[in-house]
């Protein structure tokens, strides 16, 4: 059952989608409450941004929260890549930053309901249970990215782009006449790196931590040549490691102990399965072993996989084949055909 329209808070970006999330919860009855929220190096809001909270009929928040977005995101990804793991900073800043100040917001202000433009469906099950669903649109759909939600949230979730195409939305934003106020282009996959590349953004935040030049060997520990710094090199990666062979190399393990670079072929990059930690759950934790789909990464198409637990937050994860390049950092994400079950992050792989 839908709730009854009344008071909501959107997290307004400037962008399309949010722009026209926006639009479509004041065509369904809603009163909106957008809330900009500030991240990384944003200056106060534009006055494009207001013109379009104006257009749009919304009350505008800004809200800055570079310090906390900083901690929570930007030390993260530097830790990870410190420590030989490839991030993820989109999920955690949905988890901690996007979704999670956005709820102390509402409380603040005694509004029950969230929305965002994420291409996700929040849907209840036939027992009334809310859920979560991947988009319709299989290319943005962006439930792999929100996995790491509160399950405790989800009754207060409304996602309007869902069911929608990201073809549609553009049409719908063009109809609004929108097109002179949002931002232009989209935002890009990490937002905060700007014009660096991510190996630079690491070296000008942190040159202390890195880890400098150091041995590429393979799995015998026969050394084939030299890196310059472990941070250039995720797993699965082929170019820029300057060896010569009859066959390409792929990083297979980044080793910071000891400032090596594993490589090998392509066919010692698959795994049989991983170790997941801190995994999040949207439906009970399972008790027993149980079957669902797993993505790896964000484009990964899903394999069917055998989930054991080792406890409410552990598990491991047994791949029904085996599946190339098995990246510690990044996050595995379970589904029931198109449902949202929960992820966890990759720990390490088993060969």
């Amino acid at each position: 059952m839908r709730p009854e329209k009344k008071l909501i808070v959107l997290s307004l970006s400037g962008g399309w989608d949010s722009a026209v999330a926006a639009a479509l919860l004041r065509q369904q009855g809603w009163t909106v409450k957008a809330v900009h929220l500030r991240l990384a190096g944003e200056a106060t809001a534009s006055s494009r941004l207001v013109a379009l909270a104006q257009q749009l009929g919304v009350d505008l928040l800004e809200l800055d929260l570079q310090e906390d977005f900083s901690q929570s995101v930007i030390d993260y990804f530097i830790r990870e890549y410190q420590q030989g793991r490839t991030p993820n900073p989109c999920v955690r800043c949905n988890a901690a930053i996007k979704f999670g100040r956005l709820a102390q917001i509402a409380q603040q202000w005694g509004i029950d309901y969230l929305a965002t433009g994420h291409y996700v469906r929040c849907q209840p099950l036939p027992n009334g249970e809310p859920a979560l669903w991947q988009g319709v649109d299989q290319f943005k759909d962006q439930s792999y990215f929100i996995h790491r939600l509160p399950r405790e949230i989800l009754p207060r979730l409304i996602f309007p782009l869902g069911h929608l195409t990201k073809t549609q939305v553009l049409a719908l934003g063009q109809q609004l006449d929108l097109a002179s106020l949002v931002r232009q282009p989209e935002s890009q996959e990490i937002c905060f790196i700007g014009q660096e590349n991510y190996v630079e953004f690491l070296r000008s935040r942190k040159p202390q931590g890195l880890t400098g030049v150091g041995d590429i060997v393979n799995r015998q520990g026969l050394v084939l040549g030299r890196h310059r710094g472990l941070e250039g090199f995720t797993v699965g990666q082929r170019r820029g490691l300057g060896l010569t062979a009859p066959e390409p190399y792929y990083v297979l393990e980044i080793l910071p102990e000891s400032n090596r670079l594993v490589v090998g072929f392509r066919d010692e990059l698959f795994s049989s399965g991983l170790v997941a930690e801190h995994i999040n759950w949207l439906i009970d934790p399972p008790e027993q072993p149980m079957t669902a789909l797993a993505r790896i990464r964000y484009r990964h198409p899903g394999v069917t996989c055998q989930i054991k637990p080792w406890s409410i937050d552990q598990g491991e994860v047994i791949f029904s084949q085996p599946q190339a390049a098995v990246t510690p950092g990044q996050a595995v994400v379970f589904y029931d055909r198109d449902r949202l079950l929960g992820g966890g992050w990759i720990e390490r792989r088993i060969s």
